[in-house]
């Protein structure tokens, strides 16, 4: 039965956490010996949409209320990482399609509910307000042209950010204390709703299927719509930059993939000139070295910034400034070093890594495409150096604040 058939109330079997991380673990030879199909295929096949989803990915961000699986950031990353061993595309799918569990905690329960009637529903989609919504009796009507809906050929809901404008054509007001430019909402709907424009031709990430996507004046109830800024259900869970937190698991994940390729293949492999054994060669014992201590390092970052943010959010503490920037500023690191310790591999490897399907080369075009994200961009370490030095962040969602 299509998951969208489920009736509401219905679930698959209860999953905890420690379950999700073995699945996506076993998982990950199936996506890498799919890697070619699907990047070929520009989009995830329909078995291998199934495959994650009996992982149980998707309802990682659910709460016990919803028999979610309770997990913490730390954790849904460590899964994300698992899956991106075996495929980046099918990684980033999963990251983007388990904020399920997030939107709903922004919205009324029967709402939440009667969007989201299974636990294992995809949702993809772009925030940033793209689109327009005229308030209409009972809701809105929605139009616009949104980028980047990475994982939109295989949805279950669609998300589209937006800027409310009153029933006089005007700009509403920004209804969040801290001030902001206009009232920005986030609409969900339906995938026919939506015509989805195959636009995703890429360097990387190819089999993401992050497509365009458009609305000609649909009609979003008003209950099917979300402001970061006032969650229904506030707690640690509900924080603007909660869709943010698995992101760095994918670069991890490809990472470590890279490196566990070079180290099998140092195994075999002797020097053209020197005809030194890899395994014995200095230059090759060097970069090896050097690019896990790099993993290593970013790696850290990332679980230790999730882990502490958490813990005082937990206990209900404010963030400092600090505190507040260091799981940003930990997840850029990790797409950057990323990309830059898989060049450098490339580099080692020579030759042999430019022939496609060459998995070095695959790893090297993902990480650059998806270092081209927003949220890798100059634009979040301003925005970390406007709160810790008590200025205006130009990107406020990435360092958890709402606009």
């Amino acid at each position: 039965m299509p998951v969208t058939d489920i009736a509401p109330g219905t679930s698959r079997a209860p999953l905890t956490g420690q379950e999700i991380l073995r699945r996506a673990k076993e998982a990950a030879p199936q996506l890498a010996a799919r890697s070619e199909e699907i990047e070929q295929a520009r989009r995830l096949p329909d078995d291998v949409v199934e495959l994650l989803r009996d992982t149980g990915v998707f309802r990682m961000a659910y709460p016990k209320a919803w028999q979610g699986p309770v997990m913490t950031p730390a954790e849904q990353t460590e899964v994300i990482e698992a899956l991106a061993t075996g495929d980046a595309s099918a990684a980033w799918c999963a990251m983007v399609g388990m904020d399920s569990g997030i939107f709903a905690a922004y919205l009324a329960e029967d709402a939440a509910r009667e969007i989201f009637p299974e636990l294992d529903m995809i949702t993809a989609g772009a925030i940033p307000p793209r689109g327009r919504a005229e308030r209409v009796p009972g809701g809105f009507k929605v139009t616009g042209r949104w980028q980047f809906g990475s994982a939109i050929t295989h949805a279950d809901r669609v998300i589209a950010g937006v800027l409310v404008y009153d029933a006089d054509g005007k700009p509403e007001p920004n209804p969040n204390p801290r001030g902001g430019r206009a009232h920005w909402r986030i609409v969900v709907g339906r995938p026919e709703q939506f015509e989805v424009i195959d636009t995703w031709h890429s360097t990387g990430l190819a089999g993401s299927g992050s497509r365009d996507y458009a609305a000609d004046g649909i009609f979003i109830p008003e209950e099917h719509t979300l402001s970061f800024a006032n969650p229904v259900v506030p707690g640690p869970e509900a924080e603007p930059d909660a869709i943010l937190r698995t992101m760095p698991g994918v670069a991890l994940g490809v990472g470590r993939a890279a490196l566990d390729h070079v180290r099998t293949m140092a195994g075999t492999r002797v020097d053209g000139q020197s005809r030194t054994p890899w395994r014995d060669e200095y230059r090759v014992q060097m970069a090896v070295a050097q690019a896990e201590m790099e993993l290593l390092a970013a790696r850290h970052a990332v679980y230790g910034t999730l882990e502490r943010q958490w813990e005082l959010l937990t206990r209900g503490e404010e963030l400092t400034p600090d505190d507040r920037v260091s799981a940003a500023l930990a997840r850029v690191n990790a797409f950057r070093t990323v990309r830059g310790l898989v060049g450098r591999l490339f580099d080692l490897v020579t030759t042999s890594a430019v022939y496609r399907p060459s998995v070095l080369d695959r790893h090297l075009r993902d990480l650059y495409t998806m270092c081209q994200h927003a949220t890798v961009q100059d634009q979040i370490l301003q925005s970390s150096g406007a709160i810790l030095l008590g200025g205006t962040p130009r990107n406020p969602i990435a360092v958890g604040l709402a606009e």
